[in-house]
């Protein structure tokens, strides 16, 4: 089956790329990447603030709270974008708290987060983990328990500073009354959509790169070596793409293969993701590799998103479950 976006699919996407290469382009994320991590909010104000107002923070939630009343197909066209820009924020874990709420809660549950949530008013996280991502702005973490609030956070370092990481600890949780088994799905979907942006982005900047870069008189992306690797990459980006749209869809439909198609989507999008960011180092030649250059920047979330809710060898196994 052959899955593409939408007009208005692709224009919400676009919408948020050109947001993101007007007001928070690459010298905004080393500006954050380079920030004490204990200035997360002042840093990420503007950011957040059009996350809010221009509907990525809604996109899933119902009408009723404020929402967009969308799915988990324009949820990944955002995460797609924001991969592709590397940019930081609490985008997804909010993202993913309101999904939690909006399938498991109670009617007061949600009347009491989703419209905040919507709005930006209040951030949440996911604490599936012992590192939260962005655990201290955080004013609700969905844990497999419930909803925990009045916790303590601490910051602990990352290598992909694109992310903030916290420790949480203490505070009370609240049960959630209903039905989130999907949510690790929804999570590894997005997650998969981040690196799929990640892995599109580095090869059009090294693609853009090789055709001015110069070696012996001619642009080195005409040599035969370097325009078949690079085909390669798009290639398999581009069923990276299409396999992430199709497990947004299967898991919001709740098809019987969603569990595959999300293996599926999370193996290829690492693969690729990886391949994409080390080309991006190598096919720029020695700048590529220095603190100086952004490649670090795709290089450095796509390892870290790579083994999030499982790596490509762990999918590729659940995959040979599921089939064999």
């Amino acid at each position: 089956m052959f899955f593409a976006l939408t007009e208005d699919q692709q224009e919400f996407g676009s919408a948020v790329r050109t947001y993101l290469a007007e007001r928070f382009d690459l010298d905004a994320v080393r500006a954050y990447f380079e920030a004490p991590a204990t200035n997360d909010a002042g840093n990420l104000d503007g950011l957040w603030k059009a996350a809010g107002e221009q509907g990525w923070l809604a996109v899933t939630v119902p009408e009723e709270h404020d929402g967009l009343g969308l799915g988990l197909v324009e949820a990944q066209v955002i995460a797609r974008a924001l991969g592709a820009g590397v940019a930081p924020g609490p985008w997804r874990g909010t993202v993913l708290a309101a999904e939690a709420i909006r399938l498991a809660g109670s009617a007061e549950q949600q009347a009491r987060w989703l419209p905040r949530l919507a709005t930006g008013e209040a951030v949440g996280a996911l604490g599936y983990s012992r590192s939260v991502e962005y655990g201290q702005t955080a004013d609700v973490v969905v844990t497999p328990e419930g909803l925990l609030t009045g916790f303590t956070a601490t910051p602990v370092g990352s290598y992909d500073r694109t992310t903030r990481l916290a420790r949480v600890e203490g505070g009370s949780t609240e049960a959630l009354p209903g039905d989130a088994s999907s949510l690790e799905a929804r999570a590894t979907v997005l997650v998969a959509a981040d690196l799929v942006g990640i892995a599109r982005e580095a090869l059009t900047r090294t693609v853009d790169y090789d055709k001015e870069r110069e070696q012996f008189g001619v642009p080195v992306g005409s040599f035969q070596a370097i325009k078949h690797a690079l085909a390669d990459l798009h290639v398999g980006i581009t069923m990276a793409e299409h396999a992430a749209l199709y497990a947004a869809h299967a898991v919001d439909a709740g098809l019987d293969d969603a569990d595959l198609a999300v293996s599926v989507a999370k193996a290829k999008a690492s693969d690729v993701a990886l391949a994409s960011t080390a080309a991006m180092i190598q096919y720029h030649g020695g700048i590529g590799y220095t603190w100086e250059h952004e490649a670090h920047f795709f290089y450095k979330r796509a390892k870290r998103l790579a083994g999030q809710y499982g790596t490509a060898d762990a999918h590729r196994e659940r995959i040979a479950a599921l089939t064999l």
